[in-house]
């Protein structure tokens, strides 16, 4: 059943208030290096753009839903993209996920976000889940279950900005930015502009005796 935090928006035309759910510290730890800057995000973006109107055939049914927080931001460029290829407009909206995760006995209370659906509905059409960074697989299965709740898609497909591997899931990206191999003890932070004032993903060691990433909102998706 779809609940009051579930807001239905006009095709086109994206709800432009700054989500507040979980935020990353926009810091740069000093010895994280840049692996991809403003122009390369741009570019990545552009061609999964193309990529999802030539596997669609069109972008006609497309419904972009980004996880937030920056999922929701890169689901917006990616609207703006398909609209300059196609000269029409895409669905575009946002999916909280934090009451499917399966880890929330394990971390402190989450803010919710705010799940916003267009307005034809996701019934029958092609949803394009999008995220900044793909990892255990975990966010992904929660998004499918929140999905679940509210209809039913002809088909769903995933984008992400970086998947960095270490899967604990049988889930994969149907379009991927960059492909990022790291180790358990490396992080991925991704700056976006919307949020954190520029655009960038930082590859970087965490510190500690901890040997597993920290958790945030990249942390274990």
């Amino acid at each position: 059943m779809v609940d009051d935090r579930i807001t239905r928006i006009p095709r086109g035309l994206p709800d432009s208030g700054r989500d507040i759910s979980g935020t990353v510290d926009s810091r740069s730890p000093s010895d994280a290096r840049p692996v991809l800057e403003a122009p390369d995000i741009a570019r990545v973006l552009t061609r999964i753009a193309h990529e999802i109107v030539e596997r669609a055939k069109g972008a006609d049914d497309v419904v972009l839903l980004g996880i937030p927080t920056r999922g929701v931001f890169l689901a917006r460029r990616l609207a703006a993209k398909l609209a300059e290829i196609t000269g029409r407009g895409t669905a575009v909206g946002s999916l909280d996920i934090t009451m499917y995760r399966d880890d929330l006995r394990l971390h402190p209370p989450r803010a919710l976000a705010r799940t916003e659906i267009p307005g034809e509905g996701i019934d029958g059409r092609l949803v394009v889940l999008v995220d900044d960074v793909l990892f255990s697989g975990r966010t992904i299965r929660a998004a499918l279950d929140a999905l679940n709740d509210i209809g039913r898609p002809r088909a769903v497909q995933l984008a992400v900005l970086v998947d960095r591997g270490h899967r604990e899931l049988p889930i994969r990206a149907d379009y991927v930015g960059k492909n990022l191999p790291t180790s358990l003890r490396e992080t991925v932070k991704v700056l976006l502009t919307e949020e954190d004032g520029r655009d960038s993903v930082l590859l970087g060691q965490q510190h500690g005796r901890g040997e597993q990433p920290p958790a945030g909102p990249a942390a274990d998706q």
